[in-house]
């Protein structure tokens, strides 16, 4: 049952790594960003704007799954399924934020949906353990 709290913690890891891009494209624009950092937003490459709507749907997505995923520790749930649809989850959002970069949007509507289904998943599993 700890797969559903190390997958919290992968997932709140992955909503900073898109931002690393973002960070960097910044530094190479230069130190004004200390200054006006949302101003700078026009002015990064596109790779870095898709890395920076990446970061900002990665925190959405965090707040569902972590709900998804606490509902399934304090229930009980302990399933292969539950554990595997946490691990989907994770993996489906690491791979979603390099699509999004990369400017795939197949694929990243893809691994979107894969990390909606986990969530789902956790939900629908935790209320039947609950109702059990």
């Amino acid at each position: 049952m700890t797969i559903f709290l190390y997958s919290i913690a992968a997932a709140a890891v992955l909503i900073y790594l898109p931002f690393l891009l973002v960070a960097y494209a910044r530094v190479r624009i230069g130190y004004e960003m200390f200054s006006t950092p949302r101003a700078m937003f026009d002015k990064l490459p596109p790779y870095a704007q898709r890395a920076t709507w990446a970061h900002q749907n990665t925190f959405e997505a965090f707040m569902v799954f972590s709900a998804a995923a606490l509902m399934a520790y304090v229930t009980g749930v302990n399933s292969f399924t539950a554990q595997v649809a946490a691990i989907a989850f994770v993996v489906a959002r690491l791979l979603y934020s390099i699509f999004y970069i990369l400017n795939i949007p197949l694929l990243r509507s893809l691994m979107f949906g894969i990390g909606i289904l986990g969530c789902a998943t956790l939900f629908f599993l935790s209320i039947i353990q609950a109702t059990s």
